[in-house]
């Protein structure tokens, strides 16, 4: 992606004759001998020195040099921007003397304004001349990406940067700018190839397995950004059929016959995938599914129940921390203990194939289904439920339906959920209720089944 990034970026730079001077030339781990030259293009492009079209020029040879830079130098580029291009501090506290000790205030408006500009770092005036280069938007996405993947979290400076570009791309990623795009197979092949790669919940193995999850039974929206059209931001995969489904090899099975969408009554939300890790903390989830059920209630008014499959990430992590002598009853650690050579649910879910072990399986069901339950329903984090699947559900207004006991056995289905998957449930009267009462009391709104598990 990265490889056609940079492909894409000098194309189009050189076809609008951007690029009038030679590149910069410096190498993939930007030494020391060319910081100085990489500094020195950051201080000519925010100069304004000839007007757009050369700061524009300046902008374009610094994306050029940041693409061809090692993980080593773009660290570097992304600190001299954090360091040397922030917020001038003796700036800032001269202004604020001069706004203390303001006698006259009709003054006080013009200082303000001067703080505000005071306040925005000089770095950031610098990424937005990207914007109005060709994929300079998706430029900075990916310039956010490497900032994410590549900083530590103890530097300051960085995350200051980090937290100003967010907010950046988040005001061009408002909603507002957004189309919602329904993919299908005869999408182009380039934007599907990008849906296998992008897909985040449930790996897609192949075309075959691709075009199963296009047809007429299902469905796939995207949201798209005018200065991206060529790239998912956001995508989900929906299936059409009659009641809640509890297993996703079921839901996915290429040989299942085609159902008649509209017969169905249940729209179910498998999979939803961030596209763009450079627009992390950016929230576009809740709104893409408000959008697809207003699109989905107008093609298909007999659908009338919106609810997910939804795999639970945190689960394994958490079942192996926890002390299971204080979690289990007694009579199912008794229950356990009658399995020959048993030591911990921890360690017997430690293998991929645990699941294949009749005597196991049937042991595990009740105590591991409840435990799943009080994960879901108990277990918090910051006034937010743990499992950052769930908190992105509850936070939309969903309801905690329904836990199904081994619905993914894949390897990644065991590996993080221990092979568990739970329906939420979108009751469209009940959505804003839910949400504020999640919001204000981190109360996870559930069904009457997982209730009765809590109480076993």
């Amino acid at each position: 992606m990265i490889n056609q990034t940079l492909t894409n970026l000098r194309t189009a730079w050189r076809h609008l004759n951007i690029l009038k001077s030679d590149e910069l030339n410096v190498q993939p781990d930007l030494p020391e001998s060319d910081v100085e030259l990489i500094r020195q293009q950051m201080q000519e492009c925010l100069a304004g020195k000839g007007g757009d079209v050369s700061a524009r020029a300046h902008a374009a040879k610094l994306g050029e040099a940041y693409l061809d830079l090692s993980d080593v130098g773009r660290l570097k580029f992304l600190a001299i921007l954090a360091e040397d291009f922030g917020i001038d501090d003796d700036q800032v506290n001269a202004l604020a003397a001069e706004i203390l000790s303001a006698a006259d205030g009709n003054s006080l408006p013009e200082l303000h304004q001067k703080m505000r500009s005071a306040l925005r770092p000089t770095g950031l005036d610098l990424l937005t001349k990207f914007n109005s280069l060709p994929s300079g938007v998706k430029f900075l996405v990916d310039m956010r990406a490497d900032l994410l993947r590549l900083k530590a979290k103890d530097n300051v400076a960085l995350s200051s940067l980090d937290k100003n570009l967010k907010s950046l791309l988040r005001s061009w990623f408002d909603i507002g700018f957004l189309d919602l795009t329904r993919m299908s197979w005869s999408t182009p092949a380039a934007l599907l190839e990008k849906l296998i790669d992008y897909e985040a919940v449930h790996a897609i193995r192949s075309w075959s397995d691709l075009k199963n999850r296009l047809q007429s039974d299902r469905r796939c929206f995207a949201f798209f950004h005018p200065r991206m059209p060529d790239e998912p931001i956001i995508f989900v995969q929906v299936a059409l059929v009659n009641e809640l489904s509890d297993n996703i090899q079921e839901l996915l099975d290429e040989s299942a016959p085609l159902a008649n969408p509209s017969q169905a009554n249940t729209a179910i939300f498998y999979s939803i995938s961030n596209a763009q890790t450079g627009l992390a903390g950016v929230g576009f989830g809740d709104f893409l599914i408000k959008r697809v059920v207003a699109a989905l209630k107008t093609e298909l008014p007999n659908i009338n129940t919106f609810s997910t499959l939804s795999p639970i990430p945190g689960l394994r992590r958490w079942l192996d921390e926890i002390n299971e002598a204080e979690m289990l009853s007694v009579e199912e650690q008794e229950r356990l203990s009658k399995i020959p050579e048993f030591t911990s649910i921890k360690d017997a879910i430690a293998t991929l194939d645990w699941h294949q072990e009749q005597d196991l399986v049937q042991a595990l069901k009740d105590p591991l289904t409840r435990l799943t339950a009080h994960y879901l329903v108990n277990e918090k984090r910051r006034h937010r439920a743990l499992d950052p699947v769930a908190n992105f559900h509850l936070n939309n207004g969903a309801r905690l339906e329904r836990i199904n006991w081994l619905a993914d056995t894949s390897s990644k289905g065991i590996q993080e959920s221990a092979g568990m998957m739970v329906n939420y449930l979108y009751k469209l009267d009940e959505i804003e209720n839910n949400h504020e009462r999640y919001r204000e009391t981190a109360i996870t709104v559930n069904s009457n089944t997982v209730a009765a598990l809590l109480k076993r």
